[in-house]
């Protein structure tokens, strides 16, 4: 490595208004290396990266010292805007969080990398075009020539993060920063994604900086990893040595919060396990011994084994025969349907009362069309579904209404499922008003506290909209939502997939302690098989629209009879 880093951050400071979001952290990126920044949500990770692109608002301090190879050091701060322009995308490049909102809906994805080919070079239309289908070859989209006229919403998430990726290496930078590009994408998607961006890494000799939450990804990137906590660096150091013998209290919590992978636990460690906030200010450690922690909070095998058998005595609660949903894929001159898309493709099972039954899988595979489809919110092409021994298909539109009082859903994403306009009470309140539950207003504000408090939430969070909490509280409401009605089964759609680990964990505490308190029937639905593995009772595998396998979770995880759960399993980010 050079003795010259090829970027010197020194004491950067960033406040906006009253609030310092990065307080004085210094850290180097050596040419060619790979660095990780991880830390939770609000840590201060993307405000450095955008610290660094000069991309900030705020009021940002200390220097940022850029060195390119033969040339004389240049601190980013003190340049011009147009100066600073000339930079981004030419010398540092950033792949940003979520390509849906970074990709213009209305612009073709190949007319969006040409442009920023084109701001840095001068050449022609359709030498951006041959330099655009090149990149996107080189990024492994399929169908290059096809995907450059294509728009957005028509490519999957991994495609798009692709052409995100294209665009950031359009001019050949000698920093990358990825901010948490594979967050919300399954563990399959992710791991490709990790292994190209490693590759072409090494092949342009770039500098990475690689921003998340998870430190399992970070084991699969990165060679030296610093960790964020509340604006500052509170531990830095090669990726095997702070994996296996941590220092901070925080990174230990991180790192003891993820669903570890050969072991049952009654609930996972949490951050504040491992440290508090002291009188004076200051951190506190609690537990020290990581590994005697969470030994101590290991599920023996005697008890997994009595809780199968006891569950393998009560009837199913739902039993769902050769279930079908096709969605027509294109139709004929004359409107005939002339090719399926088989969602949901001959499903059988049955859920018994009180399971939790964990259903995993990639996109695309069927999982959410399944889930919409057993609520009838999709209507199914074939199959039945029985409730309690009633056919749903048989049911009126009323009566099916009724009947979803007993059946609830948590959505993916609470943010776009609560809205925005009405107080988290009121989203709360609506579901009892709608199905007629309790005498008045003001009985049902009470029960409303209640289901807060039980979420964990403080009363004043009644009359607060959903903008004002974080992703993880929201979580919370949309649970409390989902309680309201008293239901005894709940669908749980993806809902930690786009949240911190740390903030996760607390999430499915949550609903596991739920389920020992009110006796709830889950289908958890995932694509990360390390947190079905540790929520469910039995796991289903779902593939193209049908089961791989199904059986107990800790059978499907440690004896896959199937390639494809194998390699689901494979794909699990630092096992």
């Amino acid at each position: 490595m050079s003795a010259a880093p090829l970027v010197s951050l020194q004491h950067l400071t960033v406040t906006f208004n009253t609030v310092t979001a990065v307080k004085g952290i210094s850290l180097d990126i050596q040419p060619g290396e790979i660095v990780g920044i991880v830390g939770e949500s609000g840590s201060g990770k993307s405000v450095t990266a955008l610290s660094l692109m000069r991309l900030v608002e705020g009021a940002v301090n200390g220097n940022i010292i850029y060195t390119a190879p033969g040339k004389a050091p240049v601190n980013l701060l003190s340049l011009s805007p147009a100066q600073m322009r000339s930079f981004r995308g030419s010398e540092i490049a950033m792949i940003f969080q979520e390509p849906m909102t970074s990709l213009n809906p209305l612009h073709t994805c190949g007319n969006q990398v040409a442009e920023a080919i084109s701001l840095h070079k001068r050449i022609s239309r359709q030498q951006a075009r041959q330099q655009v289908i090149s990149l996107f070859e080189k990024v492994r989209i399929p169908d290059p020539e096809l995907a450059f006229d294509k728009y957005p919403h028509e490519l999957s998430g991994g495609q798009k993060q692709r052409v995100m990726i294209a665009m950031a290496i359009s001019c050949g930078p000698r920093l990358l920063i990825a901010d948490e590009p594979t967050t919300a994408l399954d563990v399959t998607v992710q791991k490709t994604i990790l292994a190209l961006l490693k590759e072409l890494q090494q092949e342009m000799g770039m500098s990475v900086v690689f921003i998340t939450h998870d430190l399992g990804v970070i084991a699969e990137i990165a060679s030296r990893v610093a960790v964020m906590y509340k604006g500052q660096i509170v531990e830095e150091g090669p990726v095997a040595e702070i994996f296996h013998h941590p220092q901070h209290p925080y990174t230990k919590g991180l790192l003891a919060c993820r669903p570890p992978l050969e072991k049952r636990l009654r609930r996972l460690p949490v951050v504040r396990d491992f440290m508090e906030i002291g009188e004076d200010g200051g951190l506190k450690e609690k537990a020290a011994d990581v590994g005697a922690f969470v030994q101590a909070l290991e599920l023996p095998e005697t008890e997994m084994l009595a809780r199968e058998q006891m569950l393998a005595t009560r009837p199913p609660l739902l039993k769902v025969e050769g279930l079908s949903t096709w969605f027509p894929k294109k139709r004929s001159f004359l409107g005939k349907v002339a090719g399926w898309t088989k969602a949901v493709d001959n499903v059988s099972f049955e859920v018994r009362e009180g399971e939790t039954l964990g259903l995993v899988g990639e996109s695309g595979c069927g999982k959410t069309t399944l889930s919409r489809t057993l609520l009838r919110l999709i209507e199914p092409t074939g199959g039945s579904i029985y409730y309690k021994g009633r056919d749903l298909r048989s049911l009126s539109p009323g009566e099916m209404r009724d009947m979803r009082k007993h059946i609830q859903l948590i959505f993916q994403d609470p943010y776009s499922s609560l809205n925005p306009r009405i107080t988290v009470g009121r989203a709360i309140q609506e579901p009892m008003k709608v199905h007629g539950l309790y005498e008045n207003d003001a009985a049902r504000k009470e029960k409303v506290l209640e289901l807060l408090e039980k979420v964990n939430l403080l009363p004043e969070h009644y009359d607060r909209y959903p903008h004002e909490f974080s992703g993880g509280q929201r979580q919370r409401i949309v649970i409390a939502r989902a309680l309201a009605l008293n239901p005894e089964f709940i669908i749980c759609d993806e809902s930690v997939s786009a949240l911190d680990v740390s903030v996760q964990a607390q999430v499915l505490n949550l609903l596991m302690q739920l389920q020992q308190e009110f006796n709830f029937t889950y289908i958890f639905i995932s694509h990360n098989l390390s947190v079905v593995h540790f929520m469910s009772d039995r796991m289903m595998v779902m593939n193209k629209g049908k089961i791989e396998e199904m059986g107990p979770a800790r059978q499907v995880y440690h004896h896959p009879a199937s390639e494809y759960t194998r390699h689901l399993i494979a794909a699990i980010p630092g096992k």
